[in-house]
C-alpha cells in the first residue's frame, strides 16, 4: 500500500517537473510593460512593421515585444493588401523606417534600437 502512494506522489512530482519546465521553456522572456516606450518610441518616430498573420517569422517578431506590440505601428498584410503594395512588401516581416529604409525579416531589438535611436529597457 505504501509503495503505491509513493509511486502516485512520484508521477505527481514528475508531471508537476515537466509542467513547470514546458512553462519555462515556451513563456515570453521579453516583452511586457518594460518594452511599452521602447514599441511607443519607434511608432512615435514612424517606424512600422508590415506582416501577415500566417507567417511564423512575424509571430516571433510580435513575440519579441510581448504585450508590448500594440504600441508598434503594425500593418497586416493581408488586410490592408492596397497598403503593402504600395510599400513594396514582398515578403514578411518588413520593417520600413522613416526614410523608406526597408529591414527584411526578424529584426532584433538591439537593432531596431540602434537603427531608431530608441531606447531599450535595461
Amino acid at each position: 500500500m505504501k509503495s503505491k502512494i509513493y509511486s502516485i506522489i512520484l508521477v505527481a512530482v514528475i508531471v508537476l517537473v515537466v509542467a513547470l519546465g514546458v512553462y519555462l521553456l515556451y513563456r515570453p522572456t521579453s516583452g511586457g510593460a518594460a518594452l511599452d516606450s521602447f514599441a511607443q518610441c519607434l511608432s512615435r518616430k514612424g517606424f512600422a512593421m508590415y506582416g501577415a498573420y500566417w507567417c511564423p517569422h512575424c509571430q516571433n517578431q510580435k513575440a519579441m515585444f510581448g504585450s508590448s506590440f500594440k504600441y508598434v505601428n503594425y500593418v497586416e498584410c493581408t488586410e490592408e493588401t492596397a497598403k503593402c503594395s504600395a510599400a513594396g512588401i514582398q515578403g514578411f516581416p518588413m520593417w520600413i523606417t522613416p526614410d523608406g529604409q526597408k529591414l527584411e525579416g526578424e529584426q532584433s531589438l538591439q537593432t531596431l534600437s540602434s537603427v531608431s535611436g530608441c531606447t531599450l529597457p535595461r
